[in-house]
């Protein structure tokens, strides 16, 4: 007997493990969720005004989100089941994208939805993080890493598929010759996105064609870039996006169903 109660407690120590290591996440409350209270309610507007501004032209839900925490939990893993508890993106095209920053842990991840890992791959994201975000978060600067990632996330999703994935592999060939990775990484990195995308398309079930112009974040706020196919670099419009376009649904704002798998990428400082 005394055995038989032996087992039955180690079974139900084991059953709980899995409720023990599960995070509590913070409530969505809108585009910027600055529980780490990182962020100047100035930049925290900027943000979230362009973010709603971002989902309006490209459909896609970008958030980001500073943590007081990780709870003792792999930023990795907190990140897509955040994602999930959150539903970011549209439940057919899980289309949502996440900026997390952990300032106590110093660690930092892009969380990416199922449906744009062919976009928006692991290896960008971490050249973003590693190029836009951790050198300002080493100088102290926390929120103009966060304004300059979360820039650098939107204006990559708002380009065109084919050109986004251009732009991956210049940048990943010259990040390449940097740091001395073996050469045959590149193709992976050409051929994987170029298969994601065009494999629904072959099969009848082609996804967004994109537009040759858009209008994208500027880390100003004040001003947007604007970009065309034919042209080759960024120019300031004269136009930005206003500050009351957001005023009235930010504090509506939910998921839209969709799904995350654990795409992305994490850096720390």
């Amino acid at each position: 007997m005394r055995r038989l109660l032996i087992l039955v407690a180690m079974l139900a120590s084991l059953l709980a493990l899995p409720l023990a290591a599960q995070p509590e996440f913070p409530e969505l409350t809108g585009r910027v969720v600055d529980n780490a209270d990182i962020l100047s309610p100035e930049t925290e507007a900027q943000l979230t005004t362009q973010l709603e501004a971002f989902e309006a032209q490209s459909q896609r839900q970008l958030v980001v989100v500073t943590l007081p925490t990780l709870q003792g939990t792999d930023i990795a893993d907190y990140g897509y089941q955040l994602g999930r508890e959150w539903g970011l993106g549209d439940a057919e095209r899980n289309d949502g994208a996440l900026l997390i920053v952990a300032p106590n842990e110093r660690e930092v991840r892009i969380e990416v939805g199922y449906g744009l890992e062919g976009i928006l791959t692991d290896a960008y994201s971490k050249i973003i993080i590693e190029q836009d975000i951790v050198p300002r978060f080493r100088e102290g600067d926390m929120e103009g890493g966060i304004v300059a990632g979360t820039t650098a996330i939107a204006n990559h999703l708002l380009l065109p598929e084919a050109e986004a994935i251009q732009l991956m592999t210049r940048q990943a060939t010259e990040a390449s010759g940097n740091s001395g990775e073996p050469v045959w990484v590149l193709p992976l990195l050409i051929v994987v996105p170029l298969l994601i995308i065009l494999v629904p398309v072959v099969i009848g079930t082609s996804g967004s064609t994109g537009r040759t112009r858009y209008s994208g974040i500027s880390p100003g706020g004040s001003k947007v870039s604007t970009y065309s196919s034919s042209e080759s670099s960024w120019s300031p419009s004269s136009s930005g996006f206003s500050s009351s376009s957001s005023s009235s649904s930010s504090s509506s704002f939910s998921g839209g169903g969709g799904s995350f798998g654990g795409g992305g990428a994490s850096g720390s400082w």
